[in-house]
């Protein structure tokens, strides 16, 4: 079933349950709507719903599509782009992530003295040995004016 909403598949739309959790943590940017509104305002196009554009970035980091690759129904993906840059950089996804573990604390209890991380670092794999300059090729002789 595909959403009026955002125009992909339902299953990739933001449930009301975990918005109402997500739109608190918007409100106390200070690029939310209520801040802007007491600011000069800017020309240009309107702002994106701030809904639509947590549900692209959801649909991207869910399909691991590129940005560039977003359906065009969910909103253009240099400003879906540019929504998650500035969320990142003010914290949001962070926020987000300390108001679900907080709730999963509450109905699970997370055990806080055991935890346990993982990496890994490996070369690259085309990263050999470096073979020096490549060497210049002999430069085009013929003229670029022909004579008659």
């Amino acid at each position: 079933m595909i959403s009026e909403f955002t125009g992909v598949e339902i299953s990739y739309c933001i449930p009301d349950v975990i918005w109402d959790r997500i739109a608190p943590l918007l409100l106390m940017l200070p690029s939310s709507s209520t801040h802007r509104k007491k600011m000069k305002m800017k020309t240009g196009r309107p702002r994106m719903d701030d809904r639509k554009a947590m549900s692209a970035i959801f649909y991207v980091l869910r399909t691991g599509c590129q940005w560039k690759a977003l359906p065009r129904s969910l909103g253009a993906s240099s400003t879906v782009h540019d929504r998650f840059q500035e969320w990142r950089k003010e914290g949001v996804f962070k926020r987000m992530w300390i108001d679900g573990l907080s709730v999963y604390d509450e109905n699970n209890t997370i055990d806080w003295k055991w935890q346990a991380m993982d990496g890994v670092i490996t070369k690259a794999p085309l990263g050999g040995k470096s073979t020096g300059p490549i060497p210049q090729t002999e430069v085009n002789r013929v003229p670029s004016v022909v004579y008659w």
